[in-house]
């Protein structure tokens, strides 16, 4: 086909350096008619010896304003022109580029005083790499009270020919003012207290919406720290006189509004990225592996609080989505999936009416009709998005049908739609791999596979481990990214420990010593060659990495968790496991470097406040040692409960190569526990009951409490 970018036979015009990446969202961009470099020293020096400014654009393959954008303006010849005369332009995948990222949202926002976002457009002096000016979306006519994309380049392009000195010392107070980010750590002889989390809790009580769930106005994010965060703070006082009760609720209230919502996809399974609306109802349609990571785990947590099946089964939908359409034939996951398909955002996802009618039986459609919506007005653009709006038993009630009726039929017509919708043009699929990403879904199939019994989960988070290990690590260092058979570029904080912490998480599942020591080493590097020696934390790149204009270190979280506070949380679990102290003592400055913003904003630092609550009262760990089938029994005894600070390890006796900590609970006979509270353990136990009353409560009693 041709379009204006293409000749007469479709083939393309143009061709740019962008070709040789491994980025899909960089390579969708290789044949635009702008002369785009990738971020790298080609483009520097040639921006250095002719002194034009660098246009930086920064986006992702599933951002749909990042298309617009290119659409209108990176595939037109006058624009395309302007900006291969005037600038040096860069293009840099921002899942790739973290890093770079990270340095120029933060300058966008103290140069405009507004919010970042994607796509993100900077301009850089030529020499340093030092922002002058920047913003987001431009369009391509003067609208939404925004000048055209041209007008910006020809009046950037004007002042820097005119004003350079001015420039470059707005550039010096940039770098001045990212030297002021991190407040100073707390000195030794602060007590560090409950006193953040407590506040946290204050806050996110007075932000909860009450008739939808979730946390403050539209646009809605998912938020799992901030549900975690509640789900622990119930289960800190379930057993007491008076247990919060309101923090279980504010969290399944949010979970179901979600799960029953449109940001969820009710046919296919995992979550969009937010909802454009405040009941959950409209998503913005691209589907990011990040975010259905973090949920799976939050969902899995939910339904062993609860007993509720609601959870198990959305949690159930987002982990078999991933092994279903993410997961690669090696076992890594990919990144995402577009909004748009066709050109239109959401256009995969929405039905005609007629269409679902003609698809299902009479009695399908009686049911399916009523509980995702079809018997109301359109909802999308004079089309129907699928949320749930009345629930089985409701249906039930009004068809004179048994719920188990109800049910089977809605199954029978989903599977029928999905199979149609498998059909439709698809939207792209990011195929690159990244560690952290796939850290975190693995985290979460590890959570599920522990809480349903579901092996096959455990089977596929360990392949994408087994991926990992062996395609992107090398000579004792991971690589961040991977595509078409290559790994490269330095991985980043959030890469090391989000593994290390999801290698805790399937140990759970299945130990194995090699796999410890594995973890071990991840956060060896980390300490090495990450650690802010002066102040404490970590920085978000290491030692030897590109130099850039500034090194970050990250304190709060974003739309993924805080690398600062993973690495906390998980150098204290592996400190008591391993009986390490220099993981202790590395966690606890970590948290002291951030203990002025988390007494100012601790609901922005809600995963350095699970290290917190585990500096102050430290994980309970059970290591259960003898034959693999009796411990196996164990196990499932202890997987019941919901017990987010315990760790439950089965070590089969013949295990070698174990850490002193570890082997030095050694087996005796059929099955022995060993139960360990910060440095203190107990004697050994060699009976199942015993154990349960050690650790105070029935195996199964916790989710009954929190189900009545």
């Amino acid at each position: 086909m041709k379009t204006q970018n293409t000749t007469a036979s479709g083939a393309p015009k143009h061709a740019n350096r962008l070709a040789a990446e491994t980025s899909p969202y960089l390579q969708d961009h290789a044949h635009n008619p702008v002369d785009w470099y990738p971020w790298g020293a080609e483009a520097f020096k040639r921006a250095q010896a002719e002194n034009k400014p660098i246009h930086l654009s920064v986006g992702y393959a599933a951002c749909h304003w990042c298309h617009v954008l290119a659409h209108e303006s990176f595939e037109d010849e006058e624009t395309a022109k302007l900006l291969n005369e005037r600038f040096v332009n860069i293009k840099v995948d921002r899942e790739e580029r973290p890093d770079v990222d990270r340095i120029y949202q933060i300058a966008q926002q103290m140069l405009t005083q507004r919010s970042g976002g994607w796509p993100l457009t900077m301009f850089l002096t030529p020499d340093d790499q030092r922002p002058f000016f920047g913003g987001t979306y431009f369009p391509k006519t003067p609208h939404y009270g925004l000048p055209s994309f041209r007008q910006v380049l020809e009046r950037v392009a004007q002042y820097y020919a005119e004003h350079e000195s001015v420039l470059r010392e707005q550039g010096a107070a940039v770098v001045r003012a990212f030297k002021e980010l991190n407040p100073p750590p707390a000195p030794l002889d602060v007590v560090l207290s409950v006193a953040p989390i407590e506040l946290t809790r204050r806050r996110l009580a007075a932000s909860f919406d009450a008739a939808f769930g979730g946390f403050g106005a539209a646009p809605k994010f998912p938020h799992a720290g901030f549900i975690e965060r509640l789900l622990r703070d119930w289960r800190a006082r379930a057993a007491a006189d008076e247990p919060d009760l309101q923090a279980l609720y504010m969290a399944t209230q949010t979970l179901r509004h979600m799960g029953e919502g449109g940001i969820y996809d009710q046919l296919g399974g995992g979550f969009a990225r937010y909802s454009v609306d405040a009941q959950w109802e409209i998503p913005h349609f691209e589907k990011m592996l990040y975010d259905n990571g973090t949920l799976l785990a939050t969902y899995a947590q939910a339904a062993l609080a609860t007993g509720d099946t609601f959870y198990r089964d959305v949690a159930v939908g987002i982990a078999e989505w991933a092994m279903r359409e993410m997961q690669s034939p090696d076992g890594g996951y990919y990144s995402s999936f577009d909004a748009d398909s066709e050109g239109h955002e959401g256009k995969f996802y929405v039905w005609d009416r007629v269409e679902v009618e003609a698809a299902l039986s009479e009695a399908e459609y009686r049911v399916f009709a009523p509980r995702f919506g079809l018997d109301q007005a359109a909802n999308f653009e004079g089309r129907w998005h699928l949320r749930i709006l009345q629930s089985i038993e409701q249906i039930g009630a009004t068809m004179g049908s048994d719920p188990a009726q109800v049910e089977a039929l809605l199954q029978s017509a989903s599977l029928t739609l999905r199979g149609i919708r498998a059909k439709r043009i698809w939207p792209a699929r990011d195929e690159k791999i990244l560690v952290s990403w796939n850290a975190l879904m693995i985290r979460g199939m590890a959570i599920a596979a522990r809480a349903f019994g579901r092996r096959d989960f455990a089977v596929a988070a360990h392949r994408a481990l087994q991926f990992i290990r062996g395609h992107m690590w090398r000579a004792g260092r991971l690589c961040a990214t991977y595509k078409d058979g290559r790994a490269h570029l330095n991985a980043y904080l959030d890469d090391y420990v989000y593994l290390a912490d999801a290698i805790l998480e399937i140990l759970q599942v299945r130990f194995a010593a090699d796999e410890l020591a594995f973890a071990r080493e991840l956060l060896d590097v980390v300490i090495k060659h990450f650690e802010d020696r002066g102040a404490g934390g970590f920085f978000f790149t290491s030692d030897d990495h590109e130099a850039l204009m500034h090194r970050s270190k990250t304190l709060s979280d974003d739309a993924t968790p805080a690398g600062n506070g993973v690495a906390a949380f998980v150098l204290l679990r592996m400190g008591y496991l391993c009986g390490e102290t220099r993981y202790l003592e590395a966690a606890e400055r970590t948290v002291r470097s951030a203990w002025e913003s988390l007494q100012r904003y601790p609901e922005a630092h809600a995963t350095l406040l699970l290290a917190l609550e585990e500096i102050l009262n430290p994980t309970e760990i059970v290591i259960l040692r003898g034959a693999p089938e009796a411990l196996e029994a164990w196990q499932r005894a202890l997987a019941k409960p919901y017990a987010p600070r315990r760790l439950v390890f089965a070590v089969p006796s013949g295990a070698t190569d174990l850490p002193a900590a570890l082997a030095d609970k050694a087996p005796r006979g059929v099955a022995t526990a060993y139960v360990c509270r910060g440095t203190t353990c107990s004697a050994p136990i060699d009976s199942l009951g015993e154990l349960v009353e050690h650790l105070g409560e029935g195996a199964g009693d916790v989710g009954q409490v929190a189900g009545a």
